[in-house]
């Protein structure tokens, strides 16, 4: 009995420790009047830095309802990695009226990151940095890679964003995925769309063209090619979003980097074991992050 309860306080106390070396700093990053709050987390000082590129929409630091970043922060955290997310600049309502006024265009998110790496630069708590962008951060990370160490694609498409779109929205509809297909090739042709479906509006709202138009143009598959740091591409089987294929036409234009296939692991980095699950997982925090993906991230990282 002596010796349980002995083993129960040693327990209790390595876990009281553990959580103790682990710090946290709320920090706030201006890209002139954008706002860029966020969150660093680590555990002991001279580690790697893992810096977060967000996908599309409006992803705040955790990953909103299904929290996939604040998971993925605390198990890299567990392996002594530090972490820093922030909340994109469409998600922080303080600069809702910047947006409203100015647009926005896609080099305002590579804009973004650029700051963030900035910040860290040249902070001696941490010995490399290393740039992850899920989804479409996958793009804007490698468009932003002066003073980064390493590179990680996370579900980033390979292909220009036209053809992704006009793939996921004819999945749902053939018809709108047709619509999407001349929408879009009006756009490159003329910078405009006229007349837009009702249903596709939110997709095509005139405030939304000027950023297509500047997304469209940029090919993943071109970009990934000037990359010389050590790169590592990951997909998982599950994502419906950006397919397997994706991650090895990546792979094709860069040869060398590493490329893995997560089993399971959907398109918010989740562990799917049912198909139904999938859709579901995208609100639902309970839905756990692959380990698979982190042990990937992980061996990288400290290689």
């Amino acid at each position: 009995m002596i010796r349980f309860i002995s083993y129960l306080i040693f327990t209790v106390f390595s876990i009281s420790v553990s959580l103790a070396q682990m710090n946290s700093e709320e920090i706030l990053i201006n890209n002139y009047a954008i706002q860029l709050p966020g969150t660093l987390t680590y555990s002991q000082e001279k580690s790697a830095l893992i810096i977060w590129v967000h996908g599309s929409g409006a992803v705040d630091r955790n990953g909103n309802q299904a929290q996939y970043i604040k998971q993925f922060r605390k198990a890299v955290n567990q392996e002594n990695i530090a972490f820093f997310s922030f909340d994109k600049r469409t998600a922080n309502p303080k600069n809702s009226n910047i947006i409203q006024q100015d647009g926005i265009i896609f080099n305002d998110f590579v804009s973004d990151i650029k700051e963030v790496v900035n910040h860290f630069k040249n902070d001696n708590r941490f010995t490399e940095i290393i740039l992850a962008g899920h989804s479409q951060g996958s793009l804007i990370a490698m468009l932003a890679l002066e003073n980064v160490d390493k590179y990680i694609s996370i579900a980033g498409a390979g292909e220009t964003i036209d053809k992704t779109l006009v793939k996921q929205i004819s999945k749902q509809s053939p018809i709108y995925g047709a619509l999407t297909e001349k929408y879009l090739k009006e756009l490159k042709e003329t910078g405009k769309i006229k007349e837009i479906d009702p249903n596709l509006m939110s997709l095509f709202a005139p405030q939304n063209q000027p950023f297509l138009s500047s997304w469209i143009t940029l090919k993943p598959t071109e970009e990934i090619k000037k990359i010389t740091i050590p790169t590592l591409i990951v997909n998982g089987d599950k994502d419906f979003q950006v397919l397997v294929t994706d991650a090895e036409n990546l792979k094709a234009a860069k040869p060398d980097a590493k490329i893995v296939i997560i089993k399971n692991m959907n398109h918010i980095l989740k562990d799917i074991q049912k198909n139904e699950d999938n859709l579901a997982s995208y609100t639902n925090p309970n839905f756990t992050i692959s380990e698979q993906l982190i042990k990937t991230i992980v061996e990288f990282v400290k290689k």
